[in-house]
């Protein structure tokens, strides 16, 4: 869509933008005078979402802090399993489908089986029926939770990808935004998701600089590596990205652009398939996957998927196998820019020290 275009569209939902915004606002306003109480609990809650309706990359941050925790700690994961066919609270197993887990809680639990996962509507529900069966957790990690006030966490965490800076967005439907940009002010920590390699000391400061944090407020700057695509029906098996492989990418998440940008640069041609975020794959989607991977005319080629979209692909299991077609996975880990790193970690450890129930 061209910027004329795009604009044309914003004014004409401004006024839905505007009808939408108040409810909102009446809301937030009901929880912040007190008129409607958040629960708070004994146990550090930790808390990561963004203002917009995706792409900013929570998944990878969440398995950030698993990472950075579960070894010290004994961590639960909270999700409401978006776009699961069940309902109601649930632990997640290792053998669930994304059809009764949602395919992130189903993520980290297939990544992180020691972790315990669950999924549930409602995080005020969630959490004391989590604490009931377990009372040893130490902490729980909300996800996607930064508009769901019926849970005031411990520690906020924002996020807000690079490209699409929360402070230049619009409210939905116009844009992309669930609350107005000023609910940035409930964050306690802000991090800048999918930066560039080389964002300089200069950039940083000019964000920072947009964004005007207020003064309990830090700000972070992340990025993506992407590891070595693993084997979908046999996970020790990589292999490396190079100018003489054809890829057909199959994705349903909401931002590929960044990704789309690494892949164009490691591969000879890149093929793709988009589908909405969190799409559930039909047997009429595999065969047109199927038909769509056997017309690209190359010697080398792959089927290429993210592993939160492998989640969903795996209902189609033996469908994809009977096919024959290699099939890999593209991990995907964050990494702090410069300092941020210790710094951030520093946080994080801090809060959890320092909590008072």
């Amino acid at each position: 869509m061209r910027s004329w275009q795009k604009l044309l569209v914003q004014i004409l939902l401004s006024p839905l933008s505007l009808i939408y915004g108040i409810i909102v606002s009446m809301r937030n306003m009901f929880y912040d005078t007190g008129l409607l109480r958040a629960s708070r609990f004994n146990i550090p809650v930790i808390s990561i979402g963004n203002l917009s309706i995706g792409g900013a990359g929570k998944s990878p941050h969440i398995e950030y802090l698993i990472k950075l925790l579960q070894e010290y700690l004994y961590v639960g994961v909270l999700s409401r399993g978006y776009n699961r066919k069940t309902s109601g609270f649930r632990w997640v197993n290792s053998g669930d489908s994304a059809l009764t887990s949602g395919d992130e809680p189903l993520q980290f639990k297939r990544k992180f089986s020691d972790i315990s996962v669950a999924v549930c509507e409602s995080r005020a529900l969630g959490i004391p029926l989590m604490l009931q069966q377990h009372p040893e957790f130490q902490t729980i990690l909300l996800d996607d939770a930064f508009q769901h006030r019926q849970v005031a966490p411990g520690l906020n965490i924002l996020l807000t990808a690079f490209e699409n800076l929360f402070t230049r967005d619009f409210l939905l439907p116009s844009g992309r935004l669930r609350e107005w940009r000023s609910g940035y002010q409930r964050a306690d920590i802000i991090i800048i998701s999918k930066c560039p390699d080389n964002l300089s000391a200069e950039q940083q400061d000019l964000i920072i600089s947009e964004i005007k944090p207020l003064k309990h407020q830090q700000i972070f700057f992340s990025t993506y590596r992407y590891g070595y695509p693993y084997h979908f029906f046999q996970s020790s098996y990589q292999i490396s990205l190079d100018q003489d492989l054809d890829v057909l990418l199959i994705s349903a998440i909401a931002n590929t652009a960044y990704l789309l940008q690494y892949l164009k640069n490691q591969v000879l041609r890149l093929h793709e398939m988009e589908f909405e975020d969190h799409h559930i794959f039909t047997i009429q989607d595999m065969d047109r996957i199927k038909e769509r991977f056997h017309a690209i005319p190359a010697k080398r080629k792959i089927l290429l998927t993210t592993e939160k979209d492998a989640m969903r692909l795996d209902i189609h299991r033996q469908k994809l196998y009977d096919s024959g077609i290699p099939v890999f996975i593209l991990p995907v880990q964050v990494q702090f820019v410069g300092e941020n790193a210790a710094h951030f970690d520093s946080e994080i450890k801090d809060f959890l020290l320092n909590f008072k129930s």
